[in-house]
């Protein structure tokens, strides 16, 4: 497919092309190594995903990556990584937007996200950006996007063994690792946490919590009613290293916030296999959750505001031709022999 050359007045030449192959020798800048993973992988799942499309198989749609090269030339200026939050692709997500040069940044970013915005049908965006990164806000709100929820990042990792399991009284909590039977009740433990507005636009279903998670999460069930109460589960790599993790407690469960917790974050260690460090998100508000990781020497780190852009589709009007006709019909209907009259009220004269 051709790449698409964006020229304007006064301002750099570049041209934005879907990710290939042969261009990931050419993404060898130090903005772009940390993504050299997410990268292959999106260039192998790519040709996968739309031969099954045009099979009929199950429809799952691939990452997308856009790359900008300099005009008549294979230097890389900068890529924009999205990737769809559910199946049905109504939401998708900006994991990450990366440029080489400093003084094209905010030009080259608008125009990548705005061609990653125009070739994906979606109906909701989100995107993250630090609360100090004034060059991507102003970019997110020129292309519509607004905030949602802030958030500060917290990196933990795991100083030794996993302790053992606390005691419940009356054994009313149970760990259940994520799969196919639990991940209905951790799906309406989010749904509960979740601010409205943020829940309809993410728009997920059951599935679509298991496929962003590839099945690594556990979670406390409450055994007399039959709820989750906490749950963990994993959403990504993190661009510096390591994991970023999906913490849900429930609000009249705060008490959780301690060996419980604690439990879940080594059971998650134990499961991805690796002692890179976990990132975890938490509102500036929350100041129990806030208590907890300073407890367990987790380092606060940037905070960030996560925005996000809607888009509400007119819907068709009806032909005025088919209108015409169905109001004359209508008319001629009332004339046939057939239908009864309608009897006048008497009137005194």
């Amino acid at each position: 497919m051709p790449g698409l050359r964006l020229h304007a007045p006064n301002r750099p030449h570049w041209r934005i092309e879907p990710l290939a192959g042969w261009h990931l020798p050419l993404l060898g800048d130090p903005a772009f190594l940390p993504l050299q993973a997410q990268l292959q992988r999106a260039a192998l799942l790519g040709m996968p995903a739309r031969m099954l499309g045009w099979l009929g198989g199950e429809r799952r749609l691939p990452p997308q990556v856009l790359v900008a090269f300099a005009e008549h030339s294979q230097t890389a200026l900068g890529l924009v990584l999205s990737r769809p939050l559910n199946r049905s692709g109504s939401c998708w997500q900006v994991q990450h937007l990366r440029t080489t040069r400093a003084d094209v940044r905010q030009q080259l970013s608008c125009d990548l996200l705005k061609t990653a915005l125009a070739r994906v049908n979606a109906s909701s965006w989100v995107a993250a950006a630090a609360c100090d990164d004034r060059v991507r806000l102003a970019v997110l709100r020129q292309l519509g996007f607004q905030p949602l929820r802030q958030d500060q990042l917290w990196c933990w990792q795991a100083p030794g063994p996993a302790p053992a399991q606390p005691e419940a009284p009356s054994s009313e909590l149970q760990l259940r690792p994520l799969n196919r039977r639990t991940a209905g009740q951790l799906w309406h433990l989010e749904q509960t946490v979740c601010p409205a507005q943020l829940r309809q636009v993410l728009d997920r279903r059951v599935e679509d919590l298991l496929d962003q998670s590839q099945g690594q999460g556990w979670l406390l069930l409450d055994t007399s009613r039959g709820i989750a109460v906490a749950g963990l589960r994993w959403l990504g790599d993190h661009p510096g290293g390591g994991h970023d993790l999906e913490l849900s407690v429930d609000p009249g469960w705060h008490h959780l916030y301690g060996p419980w917790c604690a439990l879940l974050l080594h059971k998650m260690v134990q499961s991805l296999g690796s002692e890179q460090p976990l990132w975890l998100r938490c509102d500036p508000d929350d100041t129990d959750r806030q208590r907890w990781l300073l407890a367990l020497q987790a380092q606060p780190r940037s905070e960030r505001v996560l925005m996000a852009r809607s888009i509400w589709r007119r819907q068709p009007l009806p032909n005025a031709r088919n209108q015409t006709s169905r109001g004359i019909e209508a008319v001629l209907a009332q004339l046939q022999p057939r239908r009864r009259p309608v009897p006048t009220p008497l009137v005194r004269r």
